[in-house]
Formats: structure tokens, C-alpha cells, sequence
């Protein structure tokens, strides 16, 4: 087998994603890392961990996120001054020729840095999820009449745990204090989902490596997976960091299955939620099946007056590059598909 081809396949797969999703400083930078590894390049030694890795599992580690994100990481702290100089900034063109030659360069006088961030999976905690999500809550609340419990698996640094203080701004869609510091806004089609007022008396996540957002190390590496041309993503990134660290935000280090098996059950007085985004498609098969059984068992226990609901952002199996969202509700388990959206919930088509 040639040397890296599944590699050199999946990063030219993911840069034409980052082109279509908006990103041609992304697409560029890995077209540009594909050819270094074709020629034998200084980008060979750099991924040589994933020399022989089959493009499945590539995919499941999310390799291709954390190849570009690698030299964001570097440019965002000014170590590698002229890879900062070369990167995206608000209102200069893109040059991904010149941050390329400052890249390649980096490899060789930046390469533990380069390849300690690699050592991590990505952690994207894209704040503009949660107005694919937003529909999903407010039918509930809309349905049951009662407060919402949130519980959120895969929860990263925990940004998205505070939909509810975020203001939205999606076509027919508005809702939200108009005075929020964190805005959300999109594209919308379709109907508008019920408006009506939530409140959230309770808030709880878990990740397995959550980001600890009081640690400006890990706070930059949250802030590098931010593709490097989306400047919007980024700012609506700091403010939902601002919030969620003036609200103390915590998320706890665990499985999500131990975890939902552990934390999660229906409590009278309230409507019980428990959501996800982008996060199924990174567990293995038999931990998702567990994850579902279980959270069929919660579902199970619910009564009129304690619902529980399951809330889901994520892609089809066969399709990692649209987004479904799902909502399940007990007592009865009836399962309806609200919306489909952009990855990153730069538009949503609402269905429900």
C-alpha cells in the first residue's frame, strides 16, 4: 500500500467539506498538507502516526479536524510569529500560499507543539448548534407545560448547557433576552416552532474529557477548533466562554453511558431533557447501543407528570454531511424528526 493514501484521500474528502461549509482557507490548507504528504514532504513525519490508518477510522478519530486545527492552535499563541502573520484576520485577504510555506516551516521548528495538539481528538463546542436545538426545546416545554431539566452528553466545555441565556435571531425565529450577550443567528425555512417562555431550573453535562474553560490552555485548544476564516464562529465562541464562566459552568469528567444511567432520570414537576450534538457518530457501535438502551430504560420510568425527552443534533450514518434533528418523548417513546441543519447550525429547514 502507497504510503498515507488513505490520508491523503480523507484530507482532500474534508477539504472539499471545509469549501462547501464555508471555509476556503481550510480547503486550501489541506489540499496543500495533501501534496506535501504525495511528495514526501516534512508533513510525512508529522502525521506519520496515521501512515497506515484506513480511512474509517481516521474518520471515527476525527484525523482530518485535528490536522488543520494542529497549525491553527500554533498561529492563535504567537509563538510561530510568522505563521501568525500569514493566518486569517478580520478584513485581510486570504493568502493560503503564504500561510502554507509558514506552516511547512513550522513543522520543523514547531514540531513537539505540532504534534502534542495532535494527540488530542477535537473538541468543537460550536455554540451555533443550539439554534437547531432550540426547536426541539421549546416543543417540549410547548407540550408539557413544565420546566426543563437539561442534561447534556458529549458536552465539551459545556457552552451549549446555556441555550436558554442565548439570543436567537433565525427569519421567523426570534426568542431569546434581546439584551444577550451571545447571538445566535441563522438561516431558517419553514415554520416557526412554538415561541412560547422556558425556564430551565436545572443544568447538568458530562464529557469525557471536558474542557476546563478556567485553564487558558485548554480554553485556546477549544478555540483552535474553530475553523481559522470564520470569524463570526469565533466571537459568538469567546462570548458564550464569557457566559459560561460567569455562570461557573462545570462539566463532569465521565462516560456518558455510566453517566446517563447514573445522573439522568425523570423527576416529577418537570419535563427532563437529555441532548447531544455532533457527538454520536465519535462512540463506538456497541457503546451507542448501550447508550440507547439505556436511555430507553430513563424513558421508560416517565410518567404525565415527569416526561423525559431525547433531544439529538447529529448526521444520518450514511451522510456525515447534513444534520438531523430528533426528538423522542416519553411516556410512549413517539420518535418525530423536527429539522435537518448545517453542521455548524448556520441554517435550519424545520419539519416538525
Amino acid at each position: 500500500m502507497t504510503a498515507f493514501v488513505h490520508l491523503i484521500r480523507a484530507l482532500r474528502i474534508q477539504a472539499e467539506i471545509c469549501g462547501q461549509m464555508g471555509s476556503p482557507f481550510n480547503e486550501g490548507l489541506l489540499e496543500r498538507i495533501a501534496f506535501d504528504l504525495e511528495a514526501g514532504g516534512p508533513s510525512c513525519r508529522l502525521f506519520e502516526r496515521w501512515e497506515a490508518t484506513a480511512l474509517r477510522q481516521l474518520a471515527d478519530d476525527g484525523v482530518m479536524i485535528r490536522v488543520a486545527n494542529t497549525f491553527n492552535h500554533l498561529a492563535m499563541g504567537g509563538e510561530a510569529e510568522a505563521l501568525s502573520a500569514a493566518w486569517p484576520r478580520p478584513g485581510a485577504p486570504l493568502d493560503v500560499d503564504a500561510a502554507w510555506v509558514a506552516a511547512r516551516a513550522a513543522i520543523r521548528t514547531h514540531f513537539e507543539a505540532l504534534s502534542t495538539f495532535l494527540d488530542h481528538e477535537p473538541q468543537t463546542n460550536e455554540v451555533r448548534r443550539a439554534g437547531g436545538l432550540l426547536g426541539g426545546f421549546l416543543t417540549v416545554a410547548a407540550e408539557t407545560g413544565l420546566p426543563l431539566r437539561c442534561f447534556e452528553i458529549g458536552a465539551s466545555a459545556g457552552l451549549n448547557l446555556y441555550w436558554d441565556r442565548f439570543r436567537y435571531e433565525m427569519g421567523p425565529v426570534t426568542w431569546g433576552d434581546p439584551a444577550a450577550t451571545v447571538r445566535v443567528d441563522a438561516d431558517w425555512q419553514g415554520a416557526a416552532p412554538p415561541l412560547v417562555p422556558v425556564e430551565v431550573i436545572e443544568r447538568a453535562g458530562c464529557d469525557r474529557r471536558p474542557t476546563d474553560l478556567t485553564d487558558p490552555v485548554q480554553r485556546r485548544r477549544l478555540l483552535a477548533c474553530i475553523w481559522p476564516d470564520m470569524f463570526d464562529r469565533l466571537a459568538r465562541s469567546r462570548c458564550a466562554i464569557d457566559l459560561a464562566l460567569a455562570e461557573g459552568v462545570t462539566v463532569e469528567a465521565a462516560d456518558a453511558l455510566d453517566w446517563a444511567r447514573s445522573r439522568v432520570r425523570p423527576q416529577a414537576g418537570a419535563a427532563t431533557v437529555l441532548f447531544h450534538s455532533v457527538f454520536w457518530q465519535y462512540l463506538p457501535q456497541a457503546t451507542q447501543k448501550g447508550l440507547a438502551a439505556a436511555i430507553a430504560e430513563i424513558g421508560a420510568s416517565a410518567t404525565p407528570q415527569a416526561p423525559f425527552a431525547w433531544l439529538r443534533f447529529e448526521p444520518p450514518p450514511t451522510n456525515l454531511r447534513i444534520i438531523e434533528v430528533w426528538l423522542t418523548s416519553w411516556p410512549g417513546g413517539a420518535e418525530r424528526r423536527l429539522a435537518t441543519a448545517h453542521p455548524h447550525g448556520a441554517s435550519t429547514i424545520w419539519l416538525g
